[in-house]
């Protein structure tokens, strides 16, 4: 037992601040409740903590970094029937928070169970953040430790300012995410997740390398 958890329990208001803690599910489950209700096509928003969470807007270099990253992904996917990727509208639902990851991807075997109607999806195999000022605060904390705790097998987050790649994948006997390393150029990085994915780091940030990768992709 922590020194904090005992020190709570020797507080003269130990009560008191355990009916808060037990009462925290409820009020979450309503709220969460009235995150689905209002959610719908014309909202994009994240519920995390008990707390909706209203995106920032992406910066045009985001943009650009992101759907190259996507394109590439997209056309090595299709190209050898892998699996499934969504691109910042699928809205992932766990345990107790519900993201939009700015990229997704899910393996066949999981994919192959989605339903025309479905609304929530699982946990994603592999998950890409684009870093910005706003958000990096959250994609570094709760949902780097959320996504891992959940079964997210890698994580990637883009950095399309300094133009590098952090590459995490998941450690299953800690349930925690482990680095692999840091690319930038003139680095290949090759996804743990996706088959046979490499790819050069200057492909996500030079409109250039990205067609001629998209090329190679395109004629395995």
């Amino acid at each position: 037992m922590s020194n904090e958890f005992v020190a709570v329990l020797d507080a003269p208001d130990a009560q008191l601040i355990i009916n808060r803690v037990q009462a925290l599910p409820d009020g979450e489950a309503r709220c969460r409740k009235l995150f689905y209700e209002w959610i719908g096509d014309d909202k994009r928003a994240e519920f995390i903590n008990g707390e909706i969470v209203l995106p920032f807007p992406t910066p045009h270099v985001n943009l650009e970094a992101e759907q190259r990253l996507f394109t590439l992904l997209f056309a090595h996917v299709e190209a050898r029937n892998l699996g499934e990727l969504a691109y910042t509208r699928a809205m992932i639902s766990l345990t107790r928070n519900d993201y939009e990851p700015d990229i997704c991807f899910w393996r066949s075997e999981i994919a192959n169970e989605f339903i025309d109607d479905l609304l929530y999806f699982p946990t994603p195999d592999f998950i890409i953040e684009g870093l910005q000022l706003e958000t990096e605060e959250r994609d570094r904390g709760i949902k780097f430790e959320d996504y891992a705790a959940h079964g997210v097998r890698e994580y990637w987050l883009i950095d399309p300012r300094r133009q590098l790649i952090e590459q995490y994948v998941l450690d299953e006997a800690f349930m925690a995410f482990e680095a692999v390393g840091t690319f930038k150029l003139p680095d290949s990085i090759t996804a743990v997740t996706v088959p046979g994915f490499t790819i050069p780091v200057r492909a996500i940030f030079d409109q250039q390398t990205n067609r001629e990768t998209l090329l190679t992709l395109l004629n395995p």
